[in-house]
């Protein structure tokens, strides 16, 4: 196929950046050829967010049907060099993809150069343009944009930045003609494709699943997950990870889709969805998360670098105060840099807007 059609079948596919941004992949290919070479293509696999394991599952089951994924889009775009960017917690991807890099070569397949890197830990590189910095040897602080890396990215050069999961769906989108169309069609609640839902928590059977792009919380627990685990009732979910809020149960059937949760100040992200039970204590489980983004942040701007380190304070307290609480996550919103800052309050807004307050400190 040429490119042309390429990206014909990636529209009529609806095809989305799966890392948690949800952008259009055919839009954010055309961005990148819309700027002079060399381009360059970064593979994003350096997955942090709490709750998400569904690109390591990718990796481990079947990585030529990544790679092959990450050479159409390189060929697409005219790619001079590909980089793979891995979370160093997966030194046995790492391994594989040692082996399996030179096999590329010998095996005759044209590509351009592949360079594999290892992330060091950090959560703040998941964001792109803090990756980026990493791989150009500097602290992973995450830039101002515009520009965007589509514009200005690796080494100032327009790049192309896909998660694992994105180039995951390239070989079977592009296997023919209606590919694109069966795709499309799999979603469900007005929805377009399919996704890997990373499910954990009190489910009965968590793991990665091939589910329906718009399923909702309680089919995905009920359909895939195989109910509640054993002595546990259904209380809340997180819809996307650490950062997309928690829901209270009585809203698990909405769709689970990009943009579908924004009345409710929450997000799918990256497709991690985490169960809790009533045995649970809710308010703990955001006092947790809130630490987590306090000890990851990168420290960079204020209003991230503070404000997750206060609201951790203000969480311990026996009663929470929720306008100051608000106060500093619409500060923290508005002020960080990143979506670290901007999205760590999240947890701690959804719990006070649609938990009851008898329930919360």
């Amino acid at each position: 196929m040429d490119s042309r059609s390429v990206l014909a079948a990636l529209d009529e596919a609806g095809l989305r950046g799966m890392g948690g941004a949800g952008f259009p992949a055919a839009r954010k290919w055309r961005a990148v050829l819309a700027q002079p070479g060399p381009r360059h293509l970064v593979v994003n696999a350096d997955e942090g967010e709490p709750g998400t394991f569904k690109d390591r599952w990718c990796l481990e089951t079947d990585l030529p049907r990544v790679l092959e994924g990450m050479l159409a889009a390189a060929h697409v775009i005219g790619a001079e060099a590909c980089w793979i960017y891995l979370r160093d917690e997966y030194p046995e991807i790492r391994a594989a993809l040692e082996l399996a890099l030179p096999r590329l070569t010998a095996l005759g397949v044209p590509h351009p150069p592949v360079h594999l890197r290892r992330g060091a830990g950090a959560y703040v590189c998941g964001e792109e343009t803090a990756l980026l910095e990493s791989l150009e040897g500097r602290r992973g602080y995450p830039r101002h944009k515009p520009p965007y890396p589509g514009e200005s990215g690796l080494f100032g050069r327009p790049t192309l930045i896909h998660n694992v999961e994105t180039l995951w769906w390239l070989p079977e989108i592009l296997a023919d003609s209606e590919a694109p169309a069966r795709f499309a069609a799999a979603g469900r609640n007005g929805a377009r494709g399919r996704r890997l839902v990373s499910l954990s928590g009190r489910v009965a059977r968590p793991g990665v699943y091939d589910a329906p792009a718009g399923i909702t919380a309680r089919e995905l627990i009920e359909e895939f997950g195989g109910g509640m685990a054993e002595g546990h009732r259904f209380a809340a979910f997180l819809p996307g990870g650490a950062s997309g809020g928690i829901l209270p149960a009585r809203l698990a059937d909405r769709a689970l889709d990009f943009g579908a949760l924004d009345d409710l100040g929450c997000f799918v992200g990256s497709g991690a969805v985490v169960v809790l039970s009533d045995r649970d204590d809710l308010a703990a489980a955001a006092r947790n998360l809130v630490r987590f983004f306090r000890d990851e942040s990168c420290g960079q701007c204020t209003p991230c670098r503070v404000g997750t380190a206060k609201a951790s304070q203000l969480l311990d307290a026996p009663r929470w105060d929720r306008a100051l609480l608000g106060e500093l996550a619409a500060a923290m919103a508005d002020g960080s840099i990143c979506g670290l800052g901007q999205a760590a309050m999240n947890p701690v807004l959804s719990l006070l807007r649609h938990f009851p307050e008898e329930a919360l400190p």
